[in-house]
């Protein structure tokens, strides 16, 4: 009790002696902050050293500015912790609306103004300044600084400002926790919530993203909703009827946490059904009929808000055991209120799919990666508007045109809550509801302004605020579609109550929008229809998801036991999108290579057929971008911003993006990540991606590349970015074009890929190759050949053989290698026969692609050139020329080391 009261003391002491200094703030600052740290319990600054690499928590540091003319100016930063923030001082003078004794003693002589009068207009901009100020600091950090978490903005002697950006790309900095709550007054100091907060600015900043709370949160919710779908599956009930009944069990847990209906409610009802399971599906059925419609709910003994929504259209509910029973208890004892829309949408869909749900957890995009793309996307160039508005009207305001200032500044409010963005891929939406909340951020920045010009702020929300309509977005899953608009609802109404207490949202709580619709984006159809062999037989293919181990390779191949009907779209068409300003989101990670059995050959064929102008050679995912590249070039769309995999910068993917780059309306990069970290959340495999976001006209953008990578969990890996500016172009690097660069004639005819077998029973082991007759049969060793593929070069060989019949007639093959014929017979054919492509059918024991063309330049040459077409990190090696290079192998036909050399 004594140690608190000292402690108590020490506050009010701080509060009451700096509470009577003012508009002296060089001379008080380092003072003030130094006595903050010891009422925080943190240690104070150290001494300024010489070499600035070792001023990680100094006062004054310094950082040079590289301007646009080329060049450099020096600033200090007022007090930096490394890691931690950048934070910068002012100090006003006496708030007239204040209550300290201190400020009412009438002054003598000359006052001085210092910063501002505190409680004027005056005042708020010259803090907005001093913001400002601090994200210069920010950018201007030498590029092995990481980015701070917060900026923190002081007047000295009287308030605290946060501004946090946890993602710590150098971006936006928000107002922490949020608009209305991110200023700290002086007398605050007196709450321990309030110290710790600042105390954790200063030795652990993360541990205050409230992300990394809400994920634990979600994770423990998806695996208690994973465990009571596989029960209720296990009990006979369909995966489709169990994703509904959840769903609405989902959202009612979310209403009773938030007070949409009354706090524990719920959870009270499902404890007094134990013991009593068999009313269980009644008494469901009837309180999700009363939300449809609202009025009073028997179930709950209360008058219910109307939901509707479609989201209790249906009232159904499943009959459970106790167990069951049990199991859904478990899942409303956790706070729904922290649960994060981000990864929860994803991690939903895990657990509701009989499929992924034992990986449930184990893969997810982080939020962070999911903001580095949306905020370059959709945030900066609405916060760019935001700010010359802004700078408007606080000049308006100064001048005394402040009907001008307010009607500038809900002008941009309305245009706000008419901005439509569109993910054409959306999945279970987690691009779109990063979108809604940093939306919403804004918002609460400009409503904030309305209310420093002294206008209501509740009539404005009356008439409009930034909701889901405003998202939209096209999903092909069903699953997926639902679970994205029950994302973007509760995420809407966490961010409802976060920022406006208990005031109830208007109704229907929940509204019908539609703007989460599930079809395919790329093309639309009429119909799908199964294909047919010329027996009349339906055409199976691999199901495109299942694989097992080769017993050769011990590489995972598809395994063709799994198979589905293969369709094909009727009279197919380019799918239209929904008008939007902003496109952003994730397409489907599916290789050129795969594509056929991922999709099956009809709808491939029709895919390459209605977009002529995207090379055959593309993977999926250029799709997507070619139609957004479109639409932005003709001024339909202001940005789009997409993941790719990294091959985006390879030749065919890059000539996509060239031909939009280099046309006459051109398009411009504005951002790009040439290789960033990802995980593909289909089957939860590591991949390496690349982020892009174009905008029309030709102007410069920033590339960001990765200087150090750290961790590796599911919840992605920790990057740090450097940043260059400059064109560019679409090989995704600045400075001198070099994926513009043409061709040398002299280099004309001497490289190709390797052989391309479609067919995995052409690959034997050298035991395989000497029972097949190798060694023995004379002739057999020009047609069993050493085979190597990327890995092979890049790693350990695996010493495997290939099968080669290039050049020989399958009847020559069944006279002079008997044993191989029937290899090829049992192993090959049976694959070849399901093949769309007739020569591939009907010349099934020779590989799909033997490169005809390459194979009498390697003649009479000793060795040759060989480079894994896809590399992170490139280098050439020579091969004998009796092996047999892959289809991912470049290959150059070139046995000179100078050449190697020069390579």
């Amino acid at each position: 009790m004594q140690i608190e009261a000292i402690e108590s003391t020490r506050e009010t002491d701080f509060i009451t002696r700096w509470a009577a200094s003012g508009a002296a703030e060089r001379a008080n600052y380092q003072l003030f902050l130094s006595e903050l740290c010891d009422v925080l319990g943190v240690a104070r600054p150290n001494p300024t050293q010489g070499d600035d690499a070792r001023n990680a928590y100094v006062f004054e540091r310094a950082v040079t500015f590289h301007n646009p003319d080329g060049t450099t100016s020096g600033g200090r930063i007022d007090l930096y912790k490394r890691s931690c923030f950048i934070l910068e001082a002012k100090q006003g003078s006496g708030d007239a609306n204040s209550n300290l004794e201190a400020e009412k003693v009438p002054p003598k002589g000359k006052v001085k103004r210092g910063t501002a009068k505190r409680g004027t207009r005056g005042w708020d901009d010259a803090m907005l300044a001093a913001r400002g100020q601090a994200e210069q600091y920010a950018r201007a950090l030498h590029v092995n600084e990481p980015q701070p978490p917060f900026l923190v903005v002081v007047d000295v002697g009287y308030s605290i400002e946060l501004y946090s950006e946890f993602s710590r790309s150098g971006k936006t900095y928000l107002p922490y926790p949020d608009a209305r709550s991110h200023r700290i007054a002086l007398r605050e100091l007196e709450s321990e919530e309030v110290r710790e907060r600042l105390r954790l600015v200063w030795t652990d900043p993360l541990a205050l993203d409230p992300a990394q709370r809400s994920a634990r949160v979600t994770r423990d919710v998806a695996r208690r909703l994973a465990a009571l779908a596989k029960s209720l599956e296990e009990s006979g009930h369909a995966a489709e009827a169990v994703t509904a009944f959840l769903m609405r069990a989902i959202f009612t847990l979310f209403a009773e946490d938030v007070n949409l209906i009354r706090k524990g409610s719920f959870t009270e009802l499902l404890e007094r059904l134990r013991g009593n399971v068999a009313v269980f599906p009644d008494m469901m059925e009837s309180l999700w009929a009363t939300m449809n419609t609202g009025g009073f709910s028997p179930a709950l003994s209360e008058r219910l808000l109307r939901f509707n929504g479609g989201l209790f259209e249906e009232s159904r509910a499943l009959p459970l055991t106790e167990e069951q029973l049990a199991l859904l208890i478990e899942a409303a004892r956790a706070d729904w209120r922290d649960v994060e829309p981000a990864i929860f949408g994803t991690l939903l869909e895990q657990a509701l799919d009989p499929r992924e749900r034992a990986q449930l957890g184990a893969h997810y995009t982080p939020r962070a990666y999911v903001e580095r793309l949306v905020l370059p996307t959709v945030i900066e160039p609405l916060r760019e508007e935001w700010r010359d508005v802004q700078a408007g009207a606080v000049t308006s305001a100064k001048a005394g045109n402040l009907a001008e200032a307010v009607a500038e500044t809900k002008a941009f409010h309305r245009r706000l809550c008419e901005v439509r963005v569109l993910d054409p891929s959306c999945g279970s939406g987690n691009f779109l509801y990063v979108t809604l909340e940093h939306m919403k951020r804004l918002e609460g920045e400009v409503l904030t302004q309305i209310e420093d010009f002294g206008e209501s702020r509740i009539l404005e929300y009356e008439l409009a605020t930034v909701d889901p309509h405003q998202l939209l977005g096209i999903e092909v899953n069903e699953r997926a579609a639902g679970i994205a608009d029950l994302v973007l609802w509760i995420g809407y109404l966490q961010w409802h109550f976060r920022t406006r207490g208990d005031a109830r949202p208007r109704e229907p709580v929940l509204q019908s929008f539609r703007n989460i619709v599930c079809q395919d984006a790329i093309l639309d159809y009429e119909r799908l229809e199964a294909v047919e062999d010329a027996d009349g037989h339906e055409v199976t293919r691999w199901d495109g998801r299942t694989y097992k181990s080769h017993p050769v390779t011990g590489e995972a191949v598809p395994d063709e036991t799994a198979r589905v009907r293969v369709m094909r779209p009727v009279n197919p068409r380019r799918r239209e999108w929904a008008q939007a300003d902003y496109i952003v989101g994730n397409p489907p990670f599916i290789g050129n290579s795969r594509m056929r059995g991922a999709l099956g050959d009809g709808y491939t064929e029709a895919l390459r057929a209605t977009y002529p102008d995207v090379p055959e050679s593309c993977d999926f995912v250029m799709y997507w971008w070619h139609k957004a590249a479109e639409l932005v070039r003709t001024g339909e769309v202001k940005r789009f911003g997409f993941i790719t995999t990294n091959s985006l910068r390879q030749t065919f993917n890059r000539r996509v993006v060239e031909r939009h780059i280099t046309a006459k309306e051109p398009l411009s990069l504005r951002f790009a990540v040439p290789d960033h970290p990802w995980v593909d959340t289909a089957d939860g495999a590591a991949v390496r991606i690349s982020m892009t976001v174009a905008e029309a006209g030709e102007v410069d953008g920033v590339i960001a590349r990765i200087v150090s990578e750290s961790g590796g969990d599911s919840e992605g890996r920790n990057v740090e970015l450097a940043e260059r500016v400059g064109k560019i172009y679409a090989d995704l690097t600045v400075g001198a074009n070099v994926a513009g660069a043409v061709a040398l004639k002299g280099n004309e005819n001497i490289s190709s890929p390797g052989v391309k077998l479609h067919g995995a029973g052409f690959i034997v082991t050298p035991a395989e190759a000497i029972r097949l007759g190798l060694g023995k049969i004379v002739g057999l060793e020009n047609h069993i050949r050493f085979y190597r593929n990327g890995r092979d070069l890049a790693d350990v060989s695996r010493g495997a053989m290939v099968i080669d019949l290039f050049g020989l007639t399958k009847e020559e093959v069944g006279t002079r290698f008997p044993e191989v014929y029937q290899r090829i017979v049992e192993r090959v054919k049976p694959e070849r026969d399901q093949n769309n492509r007739a020569t591939y059918r009907e010349n099934w024991w020779i590989f799909g692609e033997p490169r005809s063309n390459f194979r009498p330049a390697l003649v009479n040459l000793p060795r040759y050139i060989a480079t894994v077409e896809t590399s992170k990190h490139r280098f050439f090696v020579f091969l004998d020329g009796s092996i047999l290079p892959d289809n991912m192998l470049v290959n150059i036909a070139l046995d000179d080391a100078y050449f190697l050399g020069v390579l």
